[in-house]
């Protein structure tokens, strides 16, 4: 209900079954409930369609988006580390403890600050 509550300023409405309660809870009142289905009704069948989501297109939809943000947040750890590593070695610490994705990793990593160094230099001049 609270969820549905914040989609105040929408035309959207509620009709929420529990296995728990014998009675369903319709939010926000019957009535605009039904002033929302018939607005629904008097869609186009494509616009209709467009709009609907069942459940599980919207947990797929989810599982997409929860992927993604994990991939992005794995490249970033993975820079993260990569940086620490390069600072590292220039304290003499030594590389040959790394395996050769870290090396290759590392040796990206130091392509694309040169870019970026390249590109300021660019934009000072």
């Amino acid at each position: 209900m609270k969820k549905v509550s914040e989609l105040n300023n929408l035309p959207a409405c509620a009709i929420i079954y529990s296995l728990y309660h014998s009675q369903h809870e319709i939010w926000p009142s019957s009535l605009q409930v039904q002033q929302v289905l018939k607005k629904f009704k008097t869609m186009l069948e494509m616009e209709q369609s467009r709009k609907m989501v069942n459940q599980e297109s919207l947990l797929g939809q989810s599982i997409e988006k929860a992927n993604e943000q994990l991939k992005k947040q794995r490249k970033e750890n993975r820079e993260k580390e990569m940086t620490r590593v390069l600072f590292q070695s220039l304290t003499s610490k030594s590389l040959h403890s790394l395996n050769m994705v870290s090396l290759n990793d590392l040796g990206w990593l130091i392509d694309q600050s040169l870019k970026d160094i390249r590109v300021k230099i660019k934009i000072l001049n």
